[in-house]
């Protein structure tokens, strides 16, 4: 039997159907909340606090009224970057990943029910719940990923990740949907539109305590490797051992290239996905029906694009289609830049979006757990996560700069083509089979590896 098409056990099927569920699980968070509802209502409390020159106050600066939302996603990203490899290393060290993964999720799905209390002014209410949810989100996704070395064979790890990303947008699609409804009906029940919006950000948290209890009660914790640090404390372990991967990540050359690559391009995938809803309701003066339509149609899109360019992946290889996908967002930003003028527009950006946005992510995912040492799967998906899923940091802030400084929204869009452009030669020069190797891990059949 050659290697890498072993006999899957079906213990490690009952494992993949349980981790695909917090997928289902956090996606609530990233579609309802991150994707929609969170930016559009963040930017009307703040709107409603600011002063006469549409400033408010954060941090100790003045910011723009319409700025506030992609600098508090860059302010909630920086914090993960101090906090996310300690967590990671801690994950690691304990060998407590599924108690990991309940705290995190449970804590973040708290925080982001607690918006239902969001009202008036009460914008820095909402910018500390969204800080506490979005590390939560993180940090749990960070856990979450680092199950994947143990419950696939490397040949399949495209397709587990493909799996779980697809499953994620049905459920994030599911609880849109049921969301749009009840914008639906709000006149019927005479509901104002900030109690419904208020309800389907509650829910959100809701959906994902609710679903993330199948994942802790299911998932097997990894037999941790040795613990290297003697009988320091857990704290001071976690530091000793991010700070030794911090120091061996230079010598894995192809991992870091790797990084560096999903960085750049993953950022800017992230703040598109982030941003869309502001700038669809700002730009265009869609309503929150029709945006919510959008990331419906863009969800729904997604479910069979996952699975579609999964199919792909086995013809052409999971890196060259990765770099299929970014030639394609590339256009999309472009487009946005020239084209988008109306809510038909805006429909064919989203449904463009959604084609490609579960491919780009679940092959990249996949990707990076080949060239991770074992043992370390946490601390490196730690340092992964930082501009993963829901999150970047450096290109909303350049959008938001912009956005400060210029007033158009156009041209904060264009800044993101200089991101993509990296990420696409950065990527181009990985060599995964060299990686997989150099981190101890089998080499990967092709055409995987590019």
């Amino acid at each position: 039997m050659s290697l890498g098409r072993e006999r899957i056990p079906n213990r490690w099927r009952q494992q993949q159907r349980a981790w695909y569920v917090y997928d289902w699980a956090n996606s609530a968070f990233s579609t309802t909340v991150v994707t929609l509802f969170f930016g559009p209502y963040l930017t009307v409390l703040a709107k409603e606090a600011a002063g006469p020159d549409g400033t408010v106050a954060l941090a100790g600066l003045q910011i723009h009224a319409a700025a506030l939302w992609p600098f508090l996603v860059s302010i909630s990203v920086l914090t993960q970057i101090l906090a996310l490899p300690l967590v990671g290393s801690l994950a690691d060290h304990t060998g407590k990943k599924r108690e990991f993964l309940a705290a995190l999720a449970f804590a973040g799905a708290t925080a982001t029910a607690s918006m239902y209390w969001l009202q008036g002014s009460r914008y820095l209410l909402g910018c500390v719940l969204f800080l506490i949810a979005n590390f939560c989100f993180g940090a749990s996704v960070v856990v979450y990923n680092a199950f994947l070395p143990y419950i696939a064979h490397p040949w399949e790890r495209d397709a587990v990740s493909s799996n779980g990303w697809a499953l994620g947008y049905l459920g994030g699609a599911l609880l849109l949907g049921l969301n749009l409804l009840l914008h639906w009906r709000a006149e019927a029940f005479a509901w104002e539109e900030e109690f419904v919006v208020r309800v389907s950000l509650c829910s959100a948290g809701l959906w994902w305590a609710a679903f993330s209890i199948v994942p802790v009660a299911r998932l097997h914790n990894p037999v941790p490797t040795a613990n290297r640090f003697g009988g320091e404390p857990v704290w001071r372990a976690g530091w000793s051992q991010l700070s030794a991967t911090l120091k061996r990540l230079p010598s894995y050359r192809q991992t870091l290239l790797f990084l560096l690559a999903f960085f750049f391009y993953n950022d800017a995938i992230q703040a598109v996905i982030t941003l869309a809803a502001q700038f669809g309701q700002e730009e265009l003066q869609l309503d929150v029906r029709t945006l919510a339509l959008c990331v419906l149609l863009a969800q729904l899109v997604a479910f069979p694009g996952a699975l579609a360019f999964k199919v792909v992946a086995r013809w052409i290889g999971a890196k060259s289609t990765v770099m299929v996908t970014l030639f394609i967002w590339t256009g999309i930003v472009a487009y946005v830049y020239l084209g988008v003028r109306s809510a038909a527009e805006f429909y064919g950006l989203s449904a463009a979006v959604g084609m490609v946005m579960g491919a780009s992510q679940a092959l990249s995912r996949s990707l990076f757990s080949l060239l991770i040492p074992r043992g370390e799967e946490a601390r490196y998906f730690s340092l992964y996560e930082i501009t993963d899923k829901g999150t970047s940091w450096v290109a909303p802030f350049i959008f938001g700069l912009a956005l400060q400084w210029t007033g158009n929204f156009r041209l904060a869009v264009l800044s993101l083509l200089f991101f993509f452009a990296a990420g696409l030669a950065l990527i181009s020069r990985v060599n995964v089979r060299e990686g997989a190797v150099a981190a101890g891990n089998p080499p990967p059949s092709a055409p995987t590896v590019g």
